[in-house]
């Protein structure tokens, strides 16, 4: 019997089955791949290959077993219920692809000419792009509200002796017997008004709670939830969280000699871990923390992911007994606080919950129309939280000095009862604003596709990288900001392909997907009725002028692109008739403000990734300057201006007029643009020069401004002059000896060149 097992969708190479099947004489070929859908098709790929090439015999029997944790009785139990491969999923997978195939390869080309150096979309990629950008619009959107809130230091009357000079805080909830809202006091004369009036109250407590919750431990991992707290806990990218965790997945070398992995499969979607792996879960907890923090009955966890596909185990130690401490010499760092946090989210998973106790306090003047409030809570049982750390205050998050101070008040508010009558301290009036919409950071971004059913929690990792790569957004102190080719493309899809860019879209893509897999949509007539819809886009989309994408992309983000501009007026400074728009550049991948008189006017603004190979981004490219006046030409009295253009600075003989193209020279190889002086342009603008004729063919020999420093030049052959020679030390003897050398460089193709030397030139 022969065993193809591709467990975490590794493909077998067709030559060693090939040959493996005729070496062997195989009898019985059974196909162990992952139990999801692209493990099915894997299985039905491989089936179809070795049919292709008949590789199968008459009397090898063929099967399909699956399995959902490594585990000898598992795998006994897959080996005695074989199947068929279900078509379904195999359905499902193709699906997929050919979704997948049909967005990228049809709108990415709509993207290279409608928005030049904007690389690609795709089905799950554009709906995160989507995301980041539509969070950074509610930002700039953004207009903060004032408010304000009472905040109280209450004390016990003189004849109350229970705790003696003692006070706790409390907050103001009800007003002239109304409820306070967040927006109810909105200016400092109110909260000053309010302040005024309930210092004259006398106060007693009209309501005391008491009351116990429990918080039940986390689930085991999963890919997304690790991703997430790694990004929180850790501070790690998705992708190399996923590094990592492949890593320790592969395994390592210990002390004894073993090799052996530290953890299970780290790509699932599935929350159930094996029975073999709780009891010695449960058995590690009751050893190390008591048989109070074990659980009567071991905890299972149930799929609440939309659209998993439970393949595998949860993340989990391969030996929970294997504790982070014996590992501290054989992993590096990074490894052994990913494997910490997985090994205590296992023990966790598996314990007791935490019971927290909460007293919370309502405090009252006499008629009770002004009500403060007072709460706080103590962890009267650590439960899970044992597992993270055993020192107490460590675990839930709060110094020593905050813990007693916290267990204090708490004292404080449980030693009053009804009718216990209190006298103002303090009084304070804060103002507050409210906050921006935070922007996503990998975890919390991970997180809400989550909810959305947006993809596979599986391939977030690599969505994120693919956004990254293409420059569509940064990653700064772990906050995700959109770059602004990200915006212009979800700025794109959004006007011509809504559908797609539609979060519910990808989300019920997914559902429609899981249909096919469970034989209820037939996946031919899922794939027809989504391209007789998508088509249509793509049709309209191809037929749109690229001034009509500049135009909406200029009111879309006009606030943006015309932020910077001198006291914000659009007229051209250079011919000041025209009006600076939005344009993409006709050459490489370029986009940049000019003026709407091109080509009579060839002003440049502010340019957007004029030049890729510096990788400029807006953010690195927003400033705009004007023209400089260095002064006048002696002998034409002409003006002469310092410039910035969509390749550097430069300098200008004259004003731009219409049909009159100014003399120009580049002061790109000039670092520091302020030492310019009008002597630096004058002599700047003289080149090039013509030195003299050259002796073999009468050429003109010429000294000119290079993109870094001075060059010679004759026909097809220039020379850079050497750094340590001034350009006037340049002559024609000196100008023949550079060009005569070995590193000269030629350009362009020889005129009337005969055919047969080209061929030859060729060949």
């Amino acid at each position: 019997m022969m065993i193809l097992a591709c467990y975490g969708r590794s493909l077998v190479l067709h030559g060693r089955i090939l040959r493996a099947l005729r070496l062997h004489c195989v009898e019985n070929l059974v196909l162990a791949s992952d139990p999801d859908r692209e493990g099915e098709a894997i299985a039905w790929h491989i089936l179809e290959m070795l049919q292709q090439q008949d590789a199968l015999g008459e009397n090898v029997t063929v099967a399909r077993v699956v399995f959902h944790e490594i585990t000898e009785a598992s795998i006994k139990s897959a080996l005695q219920m074989p199947r068929e491969i279900d078509v379904n999923l195999v359905h499902a997978y193709l699906a997929r692809r050919a979704l997948d195939y049909l967005i990228g390869f049809n709108i990415s080309p709509l993207l290279w000419r409608k928005l030049p150096g904007c690389q690609s979309a795709g089905r799950v990629q554009s709906a995160a792009l989507s995301l980041i950008c539509d969070r950074e619009t509610e930002i700039d959107e953004f207009k903060p509200l004032e408010y304000w809130t009472i905040e109280v230091q209450l004390k016990f009357e003189e004849s109350n002796t229970v705790v003696k000079d003692a006070s706790f805080p409390a907050h103001l909830t009800h007003f002239s017997s109304k409820k306070l809202g967040q927006f109810s006091i909105t200016s400092e004369t109110e909260a000053k008004d309010v302040q005024q009036k309930i210092k004259l109250e006398n106060f007693k407590v009209i309501n005391s709670k008491r009351n116990t919750t429990r918080r039940n431990p986390p689930a085991p991992y999963i890919t997304s939830t690790l991703q997430q707290e790694a990004a929180n806990r850790l501070n790690f990218p998705a992708t190399y969280t996923m590094k990592l965790a492949q890593k320790l997945y592969e395994g390592i070398q210990l002390s004894d000699g073993e090799a052996t992995g530290l953890i299970t499969y780290s790509r699932t979607d599935g929350l159930h871990i094996s029975d073999e792996a709780v009891k010695d879960i449960r058995s590690s907890v009751t050893e190390r923390y008591g048989p109070r923090f074990t659980p009567e009955n071991a905890c299972k966890y149930y799929k609440k992911v939309k659209n998993a596909q439970e393949a595998h185990e949860a993340i989990r130690p391969t030996n929970i007994r294997r504790l982070p401490s014996m590992l501290a010499g054989a992993l590096d760092e990074d490894s052994l606080k990913l494997y910490t946090l997985i090994w205590s989210r296992t023990m966790a998973c598996q314990m007791e919950p935490a019971i927290t106790e909460q007293m919370q306090l309502e405090i009252g003047n006499c008629d009770e129309s002004a009500i403060f409030r007072s709460s706080c809570s103590r962890v009267e049982f650590l439960g899970y939280q044992s597992a993270y750390q055993d020192d107490e205050s460590e675990t839930i998050g709060f110094k020593d000095n905050e813990v007693n101070r916290y267990a204090e008040t708490f004292g404080i508010l449980s030693s009053l009862k009804k009718g216990d009558r209190l006298y103002l301290g303090e009084v304070e009036t804060k103002q507050h604003h409210t906050q921006t919409p935070p922007r996503y950071s990998e975890g919390s971004l991970v997180k809400k596709l989550e909810e959305l059913g947006i993809g596979r929690p599986s391939t977030y990792a690599s969505t994120l990288k693919v956004l990254r790569d293409r420059n569509y957004m940064t990653v700064k102190n772990r906050v995700l900001y959109p770059e602004f080719r990200g915006r212009m493309v979800s700025a794109f899809l959004s006007d011509h392909f809504s559908e797609v860019n539609d979060y519910s879209f990808t989300a019920d893509m997914e559902t429609e997907l899981d249909n096919v897999s469970a034989g209820l949509t037939e996946w031919k007539g899922l794939l027809r009725d989504y391209w007789a819809r998508f088509s249509s886009y793509c049709s309209r989309a191809a037929s749109v002028h690229i001034h009509q994408v500049e135009k909406m992309l200029e009111k879309t983000f006009g606030d943006f692109l015309f932020a910077s501009l001198p006291n914000k007026s659009r007229t051209c400074p250079s011919c000041m008739e025209g009006t600076l728009i939005f344009k993409v550049s006709r050459f490489g991948a370029g986009y940049f403000i000019g003026c709407d008189q091109h080509p009579k006017c060839k002003y440049i603004a502010k340019s957007l990734y004029g030049d890729e190979e510096d990788g400029e981004s807006p953010q690195k490219n927003n400033n705009i300057e004007e023209p400089k006046l260095l002064g006048l030409h002696p002998g034409t009295n002409e003006k002469i201006f310092l410039k910035s253009g969509p390749y550097g600075h430069y300098v200008q003989l004259g004003e731009n007029r219409t049909g009159y193209q100014p003399k120009r020279s580049s002061v790109s190889h000039i670092k520091n643009m302020d030492s310019i002086t009008l002597e630096d342009a004058l002599e700047l603008l003289r080149y090039p020069v013509t030195l003299g004729e050259h002796p073999k063919d009468g050429h003109p020999v010429i000294l000119k401004l290079a993109r870094i420093g001075f060059a010679v030049r004759h026909r097809r052959t220039t020379d850079p002059v050497p750094k340590g020679m001034k350009p006037k030390d340049v002559t024609i003897e000196k100008a023949l000896e550079l060009l005569s050398s070995k590193d000269v460089r030629r350009s362009g193709r020889p005129k009337n060149k005969p055919k047969v030397e080209e061929e030859e030139e060729y060949i």
